[in-house]
């Protein structure tokens, strides 16, 4: 979505020019074009309108640059297209009674708090997104690593016993199953054989499978020891459930953080302020070039994508009078006739 935003004096020739403008445009769909209605604001001194030019230049760039990175997260640029269009000042925010100065300390003011606010909530929101992220990976992949909170439940093992522990062993497939798991891979311990049905698979896919093995706490080391042809996973049921339980406060924070609806609301109110801002730099911008009393008028073009070039050559031919320079002979090539300002909300666009 991209808008022009030119200013041009209220003088007879600016005024046929522009009329030639909107009947060109429409004719030819080089462009839609709306007015934007600028509001009586306090002009001040020369001094003053050169300083707040400079703060405003400033403001507008380092507002769009708050906008941008987020404009990915919304569809919304239909409803941010008709704002631009029926723009209307907002004298409830911005008293017009108010200063140059003044209006745009406003705007930087409101524009800082919700950047410190969104750099706040997007560490927070960051950091618990990454630290979800990070246990989601711990549970996928390799049996022998994946992690087995999401595996192992408190009833699978034997607890509080003074003579048997459960062991968790990782089996690799023999290509039929695991049906000799107690007679082949468990051998006999200290003559104490490790039974088929002291044995239970808890997980299993094409590679290799985990079981409980449930033993005496006196053959532990020599278990491990013979296990050439399994793996034994060290597991703490207190550790492991400490983690789920703080994969579950992870995740409710994420609920309550509610980012992306905070974003939503702030991303609307940043996008309103920098509109402001780009009405407030066209009549700055006005005053300055085409001098007191205020007299200019505002248009809204909408370009289509195919025509941006011709658009352009439009406006300069048809504005070339106000080119200073024109009347020499040798016009000035980096200079726009009309005020034109760019409004880019990097918003995809079908036109």
């Amino acid at each position: 979505m991209e808008f022009w935003l030119i200013s041009v004096p209220l003088d007879k020739i600016s005024c046929q020019s522009l009329e030639k403008l909107k009947r060109v445009s429409a004719k030819t769909g080089l462009a839609t074009s709306s007015r934007i209605h600028i509001p009586e604001l306090k002009v001040g001194t020369l001094d003053v309108l050169l300083g707040v030019s400079d703060d405003l230049s400033r403001l507008d760039s380092y507002t769009e640059g708050l906008l941008l990175p987020d404009s990915v997260f919304f569809d919304v640029s239909v409803d941010l297209a008709t704002y631009v269009t029926r723009f209307q000042w907002d004298r409830a925010k911005y008293p017009t009674a108010q200063p140059l100065k003044t209006l745009t300390d406003i705007i930087s003011k409101q524009v800082s708090q919700v950047d410190t606010e969104l750099k706040s909530r997007r560490a927070v929101y960051s950091h618990v997104n990454a630290s979800i992220q990070s246990f989601e990976r711990k549970t996928e992949g390799s049996l022998q690593t994946r992690a087995l909170t999401n595996i192992v439940k408190k009833e699978d093992l034997v607890l509080n016993s003074e003579y048997l522990t459960t062991l968790l062993v990782v089996v690799p497939s023999l290509g039929d199953g695991f049906q000799l798991i107690g007679s082949v891979y468990f051998v006999s311990v200290s003559d104490i054989s490790i039974k088929p049905s002291w044995t239970f698979s808890l997980v299993e896919d094409a590679d290799a499978g985990i079981f409980t093995v449930t033993l005496f706490k006196n053959v532990i080391a020599e278990f491990k020891t013979n296990a050439k042809k399994f793996t034994v996973r060290e597991y703490n049921l207190d550790e492991a459930e400490k983690q789920m339980q703080e994969m579950s406060r992870l995740t409710v924070n994420k609920k309550e953080l509610t980012f992306v609806c905070w974003l939503k609301v702030n991303f609307s109110e940043i996008f309103v302020a920098w509109i402001h801002i780009k009405v407030l730099r066209t009549f700055v911008e006005s005053v300055l070039r085409y001098g007191l009393p205020v007299s200019f008028q505002a248009i809204l073009l909408q370009p289509s994508k195919k025509n941006r070039k011709q658009l352009r050559q439009q406006l300069n031919s048809l504005f070339k009078h106000l080119d200073p320079a024109a009347a020499t002979g040798k016009p000035d090539v980096s200079f726009f006739p009309p005020l034109f300002l760019y409004l880019n909300s990097h918003f995809q666009s079908d036109t």
